[in-house]
C-alpha cells in the first residue's frame, strides 16, 4: 500500500514550449486503442466484487450543488466513513478492511462542515476553487480562495484552468497560473481540472496534461462534472500516456482523477483496467487514483448485493446522504 509519504512529490520542472508545441496526438489511434479495453478484458465473480470493493476507496464523494446545506454534507461524510452496509460487508468477509471513500469533495462553505464530521478519521477533504466550474475569475481571487479553503482545512484543492488560455495558445499563462495555485495550496495538494469537453481535441488535451504537470500538479483531472461531455476512455488514455511519459522522464508519480458521468459499477471497472494496463498496479491506489462521482458508490453498493444475494435492490435503498 502506497501512502503519501513514500511518494515523491511532484515539485515541477521548467516549462519546455518546443516540446509542447511539437505534441500531436492521432485521435483514430487513441479511439481504436480505448475500444480494446472494454472488449479484451473482463473482471467476473469473486474477482469483480474485489475490484468494485477496491473501486470504493478512489471515490471522491462529491456533493457540488447549489442546494447543499450543512446537514447535507454531515450525511456525506458519514457515508465516506461507512460505504457499505455492515451486513455486506460481513457476507463479503471484507468487515476488517475498515473501507472508506478516497475523499470527500465540496464547495468551500461546507468545508467546515465537512472538517468537523470527518475529524477522527484519515479521510481527506477536498475543496473546489479558482472560481470553479468556469475558472472566470480575477488572479487574485483564485489564489484568495486556495488560501481561504486550506485555512479551513482542505488537504486537496481542485482547480479549473483558464480554458481560453488553451485556445489562445498561452501555454506560459497557463503554467504561471497553476505554478501560483501550487505554491498557495502548500502542503495540500492541487488537483489541476482541464475541463476536457470544452477543449475541442485530444492535442489539446495531452499539452494541458503536460503543462499542469510540469507546473507542479499533483493530479490530473478531466473535468468539473458540470460540462456537457465529461470523463471518456479515449480522454483517459491520452491523459495517462502523459502521466506515463512524465513519470519516466522526471521520476514523479502524477495522480489520474476522471470525473463527470461515471455513475456505473461498470464503467468504473473500465476506468481501473485502463489504469493497470496503462500505468500498472502502483496506480491502483487512492494516493494516484481518484473518481469524482456522486451516484457511483450506489451503484457499486448494489452490484455487491448482487453477488451477495443473486438479487439488485432498488436504487433509493442506497442514498448517498
Amino acid at each position: 500500500m502506497l501512502n503519501k509519504q513514500t511518494l515523491k512529490r511532484n515539485t515541477g520542472i521548467p516549462l519546455d514550449l518546443g516540446f509542447i508545441q511539437s505534441i500531436n496526438i492521432n485521435r483514430s489511434a487513441v479511439e481504436r486503442r480505448a475500444s480494446t479495453i472494454v472488449k479484451r478484458r473482463t473482471v467476473k465473480k469473486q474477482h469483480q466484487a474485489a475490484w468494485l470493493l477496491k473501486a470504493i476507496t478512489f471515490i471522491d464523494l462529491t456533493t457540488l450543488a447549489g442546494d447543499d446545506t450543512p446537514g447535507k454534507v454531515r450525511r456525506l461524510c458519514q457515508k465516506a466513513k461507512n460505504p457499505i452496509n455492515k451486513e455486506l460487508l460481513i457476507a463479503l468477509d471484507a468487515s476488517s478492511l475498515n473501507i472508506t471513500t478516497g475523499a470527500v469533495c465540496v464547495y468551500h462553505n461546507m468545508i467546515t462542515s465537512a472538517v468537523d464530521a470527518l475529524k477522527e478519521t484519515n479521510i481527506p477533504i477536498a475543496a473546489v476553487s479558482t472560481g470553479f466550474p468556469a475558472g472566470q475569475s480575477p488572479l487574485s481571487i483564485k489564489l484568495a480562495e486556495i488560501e481561504a479553503s486550506v485555512k479551513a482545512g482542505a488537504t486537496e484543492i481542485d482547480i479549473v484552468i483558464s480554458r481560453e488560455k488553451v485556445f489562445t495558445g498561452d501555454w506560459q499563462g497557463i503554467y504561471d497560473e497553476v505554478k501560483a495555485y501550487r505554491l498557495t495550496c502548500k502542503e495540500a495538494h492541487i488537483k489541476t481540472i482541464l475541463a476536457t469537453g470544452e477543449l475541442a481535441t485530444l492535442t489539446n488535451i495531452a499539452k494541458a496534461s503536460w503543462v499542469c504537470m510540469m507546473a507542479g500538479a499533483d493530479f490530473i483531472k478531466t473535468s468539473t462534472g458540470k460540462e456537457p461531455v465529461n470523463a471518456t476512455l479515449p480522454v483517459s488514455l491520452v491523459m495517462v500516456r502523459a502521466i506515463r511519459a512524465y513519470f519516466e522522464l522526471t521520476g514523479f508519480a502524477i495522480g489520474y482523477k476522471p470525473a463527470g458521468g461515471i455513475q456505473t459499477a461498470k464503467q468504473a471497472l473500465e476506468y481501473m483496467i485502463l489504469m493497470k494496463e496503462e500505468l500498472g498496479n502502483k496506480w491502483l491506489d487512492p494516493h494516484l487514483f481518484r473518481f469524482g462521482a456522486s451516484s457511483l458508490l450506489g451503484d457499486i453498493e448494489r452490484q455487491l448485493e448482487h453477488f451477495v444475494t443473486g438479487s439488485y435492490s432498488a436504487s433509493y435503498r442506497h442514498a448517498m446522504s
